[in-house]
């Protein structure tokens, strides 16, 4: 029988890379980061085969947490606006993913696995990633509360908040613009949410140019990753 370590393969699906590291008990990371851009098209055959090849030299693992963009019930994918919905609707990818690599697994929307890897456990905390899209989380006293995909929530009549703010708008629009829409966005949360605070990652973090109010924090995307071991010691 293999020796148990505790720690635990965490990886990172996302609209543009797919990353991976191992974490302690505690989320420090004990290996080096594994990244590869995310296979065209993102089908769930694509995905895996690419996870395989990524976590191939990660060794010394008991356990795995995945975060993945989009709906998630159950480790069941229920939509994945930016790798394609068509492929992954209702695709058990806790389920595979354990298989695939032989370990116990737990897969959690990718913004979800980054709250409980940030928030500080007081009162109630928000969590937006930007990047390919717009991800949330929202926690109450450091536990999830139910996921809800506000990226798919209307912010204009022809517009939802991944059209509006997401990596393709930023593109299209460019940085000037773009803020210009985060400081619309960040104004609907706050009166929307009332959190205690919000915390902001993903690439286009960094892009943000105006002054935040205090209990707005940018923070490290690797930050999130503690996630990884506090989603198995949260159950």
């Amino acid at each position: 029988m293999a020796k148990t370590t505790g720690n635990i393969l965490t990886i990172d699906i996302g609209g543009s890379h797919v990353k991976a590291t191992i974490l302690n008990s505690q989320g420090v990371p004990v290996a080096d980061y594994a990244r590869m851009p995310t296979p065209q098209p993102s089908t769930p055959i694509n995905v895996l085969d690419l996870i395989k090849e990524l976590v191939k030299n990660l060794t010394g693992y008991d356990k795995i947490s995945a975060g993945f963009p989009g709906y998630v019930r159950d480790g069941v994918v229920k939509t994945a606006p930016n790798l394609g919905t068509e492929s992954w609707q209702d695709y058990p990818l806790q389920t595979n993913l354990a298989a695939l690599l032989s370990r116990p697994a737990k897969v959690v929307n990718d913004a979800d696995l980054q709250g409980i890897g940030i928030a500080s456990g007081k009162g109630l905390e928000m969590v937006v990633t930007l990047g390919t899209g717009f991800g949330t989380a929202l926690l109450l006293d450091g536990k999830l509360l139910p996921h809800f995909e506000i990226a798919h929530h209307p912010v204009k009549t022809d517009r939802d908040y991944d059209e509006y703010i997401g990596e393709k708008a930023y593109q299209k629009r460019g940085k000037e613009h773009w803020n210009y829409r985060m400081k619309k966005v960040f104004a609907i949360l706050k009166t929307v949410f009332n959190y205690d605070r919000l915390y902001i990652s993903g690439g286009n973090a960094k892009n943000i140019t105006f002054k935040l109010d205090d209990n707005m924090i940018i923070i490290n995307n690797r930050e999130g990753i503690k996630g990884g071991a506090r989603l198995w010691t949260n159950e």
